[in-house]
């Protein structure tokens, strides 16, 4: 039998991480049902349904609800918690037992809410985190951070270009340099396993299949990353080229798929290399058309960019923490 009928959990979760982790799991262990209440408020950068959406991933055993709170956070202010009290209890569909808190203000939640206070780890010294902290160096507490978290948080560096420009060898080493996964290219392993190779007419079904498939594996590196970047070789908007290329035309669901996830650097490979041929290689009398497709591309949309140019250099070993 566990010691209350109905908890209360609520915060920023702004953003979530270990310490919001240990007191859900203390008071779901005290508690027979757990209500996490999030509270946002307009003023903040990450939205409100994407730290509901963290917590229920990772708590399904609990009923995450989420509200906006626009009132001042004054502790001293009665008019200040009797605004937060509104929220609060509008939000709650039956009367809580116990109130779980880390800092001393649940002692007046759980007075207001006629409820037991139970504070978990009090001056965060079981586990020395907070949101305040994260915020001020996400790198520092990346540990902190459940994966869907990091996922959201991560920086995307994504390398383009023609076909033979160097994209893969500039992904591999500039991860290496950064000292994080890099994600290989997914079109090139299709095109070595598709019926014919490059031999046999494409369509445009197996772009999106490529696009997607190209996301699934970054959003995977995005929760798995050590560091808060990854660097992607190729990406869905690089996907949209290759279907002008193969297909004839344009791609509107490779497009829009593209337009719905842009990274944070594109850094485009230019063709001022040697063209080499390794067997799956057809387009070196287009290298320059594709080179300039991808300018004017990369011109028209909100993610900065950058071109490199000429031969690669050897990269300096990056020391292992």
């Amino acid at each position: 039998m566990k010691s209350f009928g109905h908890g209360l959990v609520l915060g920023k979760f702004y953003p979530f991480h270990a310490g919001h982790q240990l007191l859900i799991r203390t008071a779901s262990a005290q508690c027979e049902r757990l209500t996490v209440q999030v509270l946002a408020s307009s003023a903040e950068t990450i939205p409100l349904d994407v730290r509901v959406s963290w917590i229920r991933e990772e708590h399904p055993e609990v009923n995450v609800v989420g509200g906006m709170d626009e009132a001042e956070v004054d502790f001293d202010s009665p008019a200040a918690w009797d605004a937060h009290l509104a929220l609060i209890e509008a939000l709650l569909d039956a009367p809580v037992d116990a109130a779980f808190t880390s800092d001393a203000y649940g002692a007046e939640l759980a007075r207001r809410l006629d409820a037991e206070w139970v504070q978990v780890n009090p001056g965060r010294v079981a586990l020395p985190v907070s949101g305040t902290a994260v915020r001020a160096d996400v790198a520092g507490h990346w540990r902190a951070l459940p994966p869907p978290v990091r996922a959201w948080l991560t920086r995307r560096i994504v390398v383009l270009g023609a076909e033979s420009t160097g994209t893969t060898t500039l992904a591999r080493d500039l991860a290496a340099q950064l000292g994080c996964p890099w994600v290989p290219e997914f079109g090139r392993e299709w095109s070595a396993a598709r019926p014919g190779r490059l031999s046999t007419p494409w369509h445009s079904s197996e772009f999106d299949l490529i696009a997607r498939e190209q996301a699934r594996r970054e959003d995977l590196a995005a929760r798995q990353t050590p560091v808060p970047w990854f660097v992607c070789d190729t990406d869905p908007l690089a996907t949209t080229l290759w279907h002008e290329r193969y297909v004839g035309g344009r791609s509107s669901s490779v497009e829009a798929f593209a337009a719905s996830r842009p990274p944070d650097l594109y850094v485009l490979t230019s063709d001022d290399v040697p063209f080499v041929q390794d067997g799956m290689r057809d387009g070196e009398h287009l290298r320059g058309w594709m080179s300039q497709r991808f300018r004017e591309v990369l011109d028209t949309q909100s993610v900065p960019w950058i071109e490199v140019s000429g031969s690669r250099r050897p990269v300096p070993e990056v020391p292992v923490a």
